[in-house]
C-alpha cells in the first residue's frame, strides 16, 4: 500500500509538471521596434496616421511597439545615416516617405532582412518595386498616384479655364519622379492644343530668378500655372515665389491649394496623408504577423478634390457647378 501511494504521488507530480511546463517556457511578448524617416514635413501626418492605426489594431506604444522618428527635409546625407543606424539597431521595420527617402531605405536595408514599408512614394519611373501585386525584395508600401494626379489636375484646370492654351509648369530640378508625370501630361496636352512652359528650379530663389527672366521685355508666356506633385511648390518658400508671380501677372494657379494667406490657387487634387499612414499600418501589421513584405501587394492612396471659390472670384473665374458637385471640400 505504501508503494502504491508513493507511485500515485509521483504520477500526480508528473501531471502537474506537464501542466506547468508550457507556462514556464512561454515566450515573453514581442516588442516591435519601428524606425520612421520623414523626408518632408509636408507628409508628416503620415506618421500620425500610422501610429493611430497600429494602436487601433492592438499595439500598445511602449509595450508592444516603440517608435523612433527622424525628420529631415531634403538632406540625403543625414537620411542615409539615419537609415544605416536603423539597420545597425536591427529594428523590426522601417517606415520611409516620400519617394526619394523610400528609395534610400530600400537600398540601405537591402540584405539586412529588415522589411521596408514606404508611403507617399511614386513608383512609376523609380526602381522601388518589381510589380504592384508582388513588389519583391523586402519592400511594400502605399503608392502616391503622382502621374494620375498630374493628369487629373490638368483636366480640372481645363474644366475651369477651357480657353487656356499656354500653361506654366514649375518643378524641383532633378526630382526622381518628374519625368513619369511629364510623360503622362505631354500627350494629353498635345491632344487638346496646350503648350507647356517648364521651369526646373533648384530652390525657391532659383525659381524666382527664372520667373523674373520669363517676363523680361513684357513677355507673358502663360495664361495659367499648373502645379504637379513635387516637393518645391509645397514648401512655404517655393509656393511664396510662385504665388507672388501669379498675383503680379494676374495668372491663376491650379493643382495644389494655396499655402499661407495669399489665395491664388483655384483648386487642389491631393491625398490625405494621415489616411496614407493608416494604410501603411495595415501593411506593417501583416509583416509583424509573418507575411514577407515583398509578397504584400502595394496599395494606392485615394485622392480628393478641393475648390477655392474665393480665389476664383479674385481672378474673375467661375467654378462650374459640375466641379463643385464633385469637390470633396469647398473653401468659401
Amino acid at each position: 500500500m505504501r508503494v502504491i501511494r508513493r507511485g500515485g504521488a509521483l504520477v500526480m507530480t508528473w501531471i502537474l509538471m506537464l501542466f506547468l511546463l508550457p507556462l514556464n517556457c512561454a515566450k515573453a511578448p514581442k516588442t516591435y521596434r519601428v524606425g520612421i524617416l520623414s523626408g518632408l514635413d509636408f507628409f508628416l501626418e503620415t506618421e500620425t496616421g500610422f501610429r493611430q492605426k497600429l494602436s487601433e489594431l492592438g499595439y500598445k506604444e511602449g509595450t508592444d511597439i516603440v517608435y523612433e522618428l527622424h525628420r529631415t527635409n531634403f538632406d540625403p546625407g543625414t537620411e542615409r545615416e539615419v537609415l544605416q543606424r536603423y539597420c545597425e539597431q536591427k529594428v523590426d521595420l522601417i517606415l520611409a516617405f516620400p519617394t526619394e527617402v523610400a528609395l534610400q531605405a530600400k537600398q540601405v536595408a537591402r540584405g539586412s532582412g529588415i522589411p521596408v514599408v514606404f508611403a507617399n512614394a511614386i513608383i512609376e519611373g523609380a526602381d522601388l518595386v518589381e510589380d504592384i501585386r508582388e513588389p519583391g525584395g523586402n519592400v511594400t508600401g502605399v503608392r502616391f498616384p503622382g502621374p494620375d494626379i498630374a493628369v487629373k489636375r490638368l483636366e480640372i484646370l481645363r474644366t475651369i479655364l477651357p480657353h487656356v492654351t499656354r500653361i506654366l509648369v514649375p518643378y524641383q530640378q532633378g526630382y526622381p519622379t518628374i519625368e513619369s508625370q511629364l510623360e503622362m501630361l505631354r500627350p494629353v496636352a498635345e491632344s487638346v492644343g496646350i503648350t507647356f512652359t517648364f521651369i526646373a528650379a533648384n530652390d525657391a530663389a532659383d525659381l524666382s530668378d527664372q520667373l523674373s527672366k520669363l517676363t523680361e521685355g513684357g513677355n507673358n508666356l502663360a495664361q495659367a500655372i499648373l502645379i504637379i506633385p513635387e516637393p518645391l511648390l509645397v514648401s512655404n518658400e517655393g509656393f511664396a515665389a510662385i504665388s507672388a508671380f501669379a498675383a503680379k501677372q494676374k495668372i491663376p494657379i491650379g493643382g495644389a491649394l494655396s499655402i499661407g494667406d495669399e489665395r491664388v490657387s483655384l483648386f487642389g487634387v491631393a491625398i490625405d496623408n494621415a489616411a496614407v499612414g493608416r494604410q501603411a499600418a495595415v501593411l506593417a501589421d501583416k509583416i509583424f504577423h509573418g507575411v514577407p513584405a515583398g509578397t504584400i501587394p502595394v496599395v494606392s492612396a485615394e485622392t480628393y478634390i478641393q475648390v477655392d471659390v474665393v480665389a476664383a472670384r479674385q481672378f474673375g473665374v467661375e467654378i462650374p457647378n459640375g466641379l463643385l458637385k464633385q469637390a470633396d471640400a469647398i473653401l468659401r
